[in-house]
């Protein structure tokens, strides 16, 4: 890690292709009795070598955006193992997807089942939907990150949800052939699957009754990571256990959106000790890398391990933080951290998921540089951003 800060700065994205590949086939492994088509949820992690990685071992991909279906069909992944979520797709984005032939759209309101349905008729084409279904179970997550209750604002509720597809196959071009489901994330436990296909059960064998075109289900991901000491690994095996039976009880095919399960652990954010500052009350260290750069602590009140490259056995309490103008610009508060000095480089932990796919330029900082390591190799896979391209775009009025 400190040759690859000499050789390309810091803050410093770094990420284990070896660990992407490794995670994408236990979890393969483990769901193999239903073959699911394993769809990367991009939002996790949006560097084209991490989307190609998945994409070179089979992998589908979960989009949310324009931006995102452009991502993965430049990285390689099939259009036709894309599947497109998000509550609010515009017409040029439904357009985009229609005509580059994408799995199926999950839909999420009544609103846009019609705006695909206009979309498609249009342009002479039949766009594919699954209502996405929100049955009503609690994660147990942070509460900015769970998505199956009935306060959040995705899907339909369970009650609504027959007449949704009801409607949906009154509309001119639009064939139903899924029903979609997402919890939140991270979900360390099965339990909320099980419970989640239990209340969809009754639904998804009225609908394979109803519907001819009615062949799937896709159970979504939010399958968590440790990022805490005493975290446990996903137990996979416990997982598959919960799911597999009813999943083949209802004889559909399936797809899954596994993102931070896939990329979390395979990436750290490397980062220089600029100061070592104390006042009467707390020590700071400040880092060269920011909210900006990371904000998943800032926003979600999380927990980030931090380690010396240089290892040290001393330690040194106080606050990690960066130079961004805001108090809550820290990775770690009141914690116990490696003592380090001013030069010394930290590794932010478990930062391949939401990390510098949530970067910002506040501050008019420039976003950090993205490295892929495979054994001994590694290559700059996302430059560094200089000021030039900060301002790329801008101009000043005339006026």
């Amino acid at each position: 890690m400190a040759d690859l800060a000499s050789k390309y700065g810091t803050p410093l994205y770094v990420y284990s292709r070896s660990h992407l590949i490794a995670q994408f086939r236990a979890l393969k492994a483990a769901m193999a009795p239903v073959n699911p088509l394993i769809c990367y949820a991009v939002k996790a992690n949006t560097c084209g070598a991490v989307i190609a990685t998945f994409a070179g071992e089979g992998a589908g991909a979960d989009v949310v955006s324009g931006g995102e279906l452009f991502r993965t069909r430049r990285a390689g992944v099939a259009a036709n193992k894309i599947v497109f979520a998000g509550v609010g797709k515009r017409d040029d984005e439904i357009a985009y997807a229609l005509r580059e032939g994408i799995l199926y759209f999950t839909v999420e309101s009544e609103p846009e089942l019609e705006r695909i349905s206009a979309c498609a008729k249009k342009l002479g084409t039949t766009g594919r939907i699954a209502l996405r279904v929100n049955p009503d179970v609690d994660p147990k997550t942070h509460k900015y990150t769970s998505t199956g209750k009935k306060e959040n604002k995705f899907g339909v509720d369970l009650e609504r949800a027959f007449a949704a597809y009801e409607l949906a196959a009154r509309l001119p071009n639009l064939e139903i052939t899924s029903l979609h489901m997402h919890l939140g994330s991270p979900i360390m436990t099965c339990d909320p699957y099980a419970e989640a296909l239990a209340k969809v059960k009754d639904l998804c064998l009225d609908l394979k009754k109803r519907f001819p075109t009615f062949r799937h289900i896709d159970i979504g991901g939010g399958l968590g990571i440790p990022y805490k000491p005493t975290d446990h690994e996903f137990d996979l095996k416990a997982f598959a256990d919960a799911v597999i039976p009813p999943l083949q009880e209802l004889g559909l095919t399936v797809s899954m959106e596994p993102g931070r399960f896939m990329v979390g652990n395979a990436g750290i954010l490397v980062t220089r000790v600029e100061y070592i500052k104390e006042n009467p009350l707390k020590k700071f260290v400040v880092m060269d890398a920011a909210m900006n750069d990371l904000i998943r602590p800032a926003l979600y009140q999380a927990y980030h391990g931090i380690r010396a490259v240089r290892e040290t056995a001393h330690t040194m309490f106080g606050d990690l933080v960066g130079p961004v103008c805001e108090s809550g610009d820290f990775f770690a508060q009141e914690r116990e951290l490696p003592a380090v000095q001013a030069g010394d480089l930290l590794a932010v932990m478990s930062a391949g998921a939401y990390g510098y796919a949530m970067s910002s330029n506040y501050n008019s900082r420039g976003r950090a540089a993205e490295v892929m390591v495979q054994g001994g190799r590694h290559e700059l896979v996302t430059a560094r951003e200089t000021v030039e391209e900060l301002v790329r775009g801008e101009k000043l009025p005339r006026f």
